[in-house]
């Protein structure tokens, strides 16, 4: 079964879901909307991101329907999977809609800045009987990854503790990136990616104890320590948006095994991506390595696996659990704890934000 895939929302994102869709067997992108006549016409000339390239003014759109009211593509009929790829303002009401017409959807991360309306896209994707998966992409990043799939496998025992980084300057490339009231922070819209991998590696936590800086209620930044029932297991994790100009992006983590050690730390300096600490393996005998964690590939690659991992979810009726709808909320739910945490300086119990 080739899945039919229409994409809402041809920003920068939206242009990176249809050039990785693009490159996949096990699916068609048939149609895509956007309000845009410009970019209906094929000319994407204005689109650019934080990463891959900017748009072409010349994109290739033979054979596939354009729709100016993303209402009509969720009427088209060949449609199997919504790909909305919109702002996150717009993620309830257009996902509440492609489920109610009886489409399967995956939707870009966040799932929401409320969780109240995250809470509603849940129950609308339950009451249609339609599949809801979220664009948490993190775990199709290689290092990520091979990180999972290493720590799984028991090989070096069991997780003992974690640290996990992830900071941006403040982007100056998008007036929507911009303004993070639009996004619900960078305790959101940034450090979400961090909640969601920890609560996919670890189990959703128990508890968090959060510092950070709070700005019109939204966390800027943010230094957390999640609690588990597990008293021998330690994870933590810094991320924010306060960077000085020049970094513009950097993640890294250490993770401590009972007979390992691993490490990763990269980041876009001025215009120059380093490796700082490629992925790292010491293990207890002694031995130093660099794993290969596969990967590669053109700049969407992450993402290509990402709409794969969706697809194969349509044609099994399951979504997979890196994609879960539940798992996206409740790495929701644990960036409101952590503001709750830093406005009352106290521990808080996960649900209890």
């Amino acid at each position: 079964m080739t899945v039919k895939i229409g994409i809402i929302g041809i920003g920068f994102m939206g242009m990176t879901h249809f050039s990785a869709a693009k490159s996949l067997k096990s699916c068609e992108v048939a149609a895509i909307s956007t309000r845009n006549e410009k970019k209906l016409a094929g000319d994407w000339s204005d689109i650019q991101g934080n990463f891959g390239p900017r748009g072409d003014s010349k994109t290739d759109l033979n054979g596939i329907k354009r729709y100016a009211n993303y209402r009509d593509l969720l009427a088209d009929p060949e449609i199997d999977l919504v790909d909305i790829c919109l702002p996150t303002d717009k993620h309830e009401r257009v996902a509440i809609d492609a489920l109610k017409a009886g489409k399967h959807v995956l939707l870009e991360k966040p799932i929401a800045i409320e969780l109240e309306a995250a809470e509603r896209i849940l129950a609308a994707a339950k009451e249609a009987g339609k599949i809801l998966m979220v664009a948490q992409v993190l775990p199709f990043f290689p290092e990520f990854r091979w990180v999972r799939d290493t720590i799984q496998s028991g090989k070096y025992g069991k997780l003992l503790a974690g640290s996990f980084r992830r900071v941006i300057a403040k982007p100056d490339w998008s007036a929507d990136m911009s303004d993070f009231r639009k996004l619900g922070g960078w305790g959101i819209d940034l450090h979400i990616h961090d909640n969601h991998y920890i609560s996919l590696l670890c189990g959703t936590p128990k508890k968090v104890f959060s510092r950070g800086l709070l700005a019109e209620g939204f966390v800027n930044h943010v230094c957390t320590q999640y609690v588990y029932d597990d008293p021998d297991l330690t994870v933590s994790c810094i991320s924010g948006g306060i960077a000085a100009p020049a970094l513009k992006f950097a993640q890294s983590f250490e993770l401590f095994l009972e007979k390992a050690t691993l490490q990763f730390d990269v980041g876009t300096y001025g215009d120059e991506w380093l490796i700082n600490r490629p992925l790292t393996l010491i293990d207890s005998e002694g031995g130093i390595t660099h794993p290969n964690p596969g990967g590669g590939g053109e700049w969407y690659a992450a993402f290509a696996e990402e709409i794969s991992a969706a697809v194969a979810g349509v044609q099994a009726g399951k979504a997979p659990q890196e994609l879960s709808g539940e798992l996206a909320c409740a790495a929701l739910r644990l960036c409101y704890a952590e503001a709750k945490s830093i406005e009352t300086g106290e521990l808080v119990e996960l649900g209890g934000a």
